[in-house]
């Protein structure tokens, strides 16, 4: 039902199951990217040089950079479906990776070149 106030009185209004579930749903969207949205934000603010450095700082700036196929992006506003893409862009390369790393191992072996001193980066940490 939904509730409608008068400055006389209060009227619950029935709605039918349909048009209720299209309310829920809604109102659930909308939370959501409200709440992506402030996510975003905070990430932004805690990743911004401009915010979390001095005049006087000479060293490296940190930044949060999407590797997809294309290379890295830089979204002025992201929403849930860009998250989607970059996560299974991220996904994609992970497995290439992988299978990319698998092969040169087994080529480096193959040549007897010793791969205990070599460390394979991945973006394992991106994805968790």
């Amino acid at each position: 039902h939904k509730t409608m106030v008068t400055p006389e009185t209060t009227y619950r209004v029935p709605l039918p199951p349909g048009v209720a579930k299209d309310n829920m749903n809604a109102l659930a969207k909308e939370t959501y990217a409200r709440l992506f949205r402030h996510l975003v934000k905070i990430i932004n603010d805690r990743t911004s040089a401009e915010k979390n450095y001095h005049n006087d700082y000479k060293g490296p700036f940190h930044t949060v950079g999407l590797l997809d196929i294309t290379g890295f992006e830089t979204c002025e506003e992201n929403n849930f479906e860009q998250l989607c893409i970059n996560h299974t862009n991220e996904k994609l390369q992970y497995k290439f990776t992988l299978d990319l790393f698998h092969l040169v191992k087994r080529e480096y072996a193959a040549e007897g070149v010793d791969l205990a001193t070599i460390t394979i980066m991945d973006n394992t940490a991106v994805l968790s």
